[in-house]
């Protein structure tokens, strides 16, 4: 069974409700507020042209994060390894370190995108929705190979099974699991 036809406004109506929380997925998969709107709007894209094959066999929100996880993922791969602040300078201890005149690409996730002021959420959800774009997190998850960096934010942050995390991914729940235990290794 396949989808019917939609329009323009009717594909927005059905991505809309989604869409900030999708950004922030794009965000916490890249550092960069920036690459996170290309990225999202590829995914848009991607989904608007893929919405005829959508089967409904898991829900949207479940196919949408699956089209933005692997756009995200198809990113990282075709670009070069970026370097973190931390890996500019030389260790902590030395005071003679030259200053760091690269622009760094890392930045922090502006409040005003995260909609934690909307005064629906429960106070808790919104410490939770801040918290998974502290930057401090963004840092530490960009060290990560990038299926494991999806793993854990698709389990730790998006609350998502092992089943579906592999159904997102393409690969078994044991990967995901052995991904899972890898990450937190690194990050926790």
């Amino acid at each position: 069974m396949t989808a019917p036809a939609h329009t323009e406004d009717e594909f927005r109506r059905l991505v809309e409700p989604h869409r900030a929380e999708l950004h922030a997925h794009c965000y916490r998969m890249l550092g960069s507020v920036h690459d996170a709107e290309d990225a999202l709007q590829d995914a848009l894209l991607r989904a608007w042209r893929g919405l005829q094959g959508f089967e409904g066999r898991s829900s949207l929100r479940s196919w949408l994060y699956r089209i933005a996880t692997n756009t995200s993922l198809d990113l990282i791969a075709r670009r070069p390894k970026r370097v973190l602040p931390a890996d500019y300078g030389p260790p902590s201890g030395e005071r003679d370190a030259p200053p760091v005149v690269e622009g760094i690409w890392i930045e922090a996730y502006p409040d005003e995108r995260l909609g934690v002021e909307d005064g629906y959420a429960a106070p808790e959800a919104r410490y939770e929705r801040r918290e998974s774009v502290e930057l401090a997190f963004i840092a530490a998850v960009q060290h990560l190979p990038a299926t494991q960096r999806a793993v854990l934010i698709l389990r730790d942050v998006l609350g998502f099974s092992a089943r579906e995390t592999g159904e997102t991914l393409g690969t078994s729940v044991e990967a995901v699991n052995s991904a899972l235990a890898r990450a937190r290794s690194v990050v926790c």
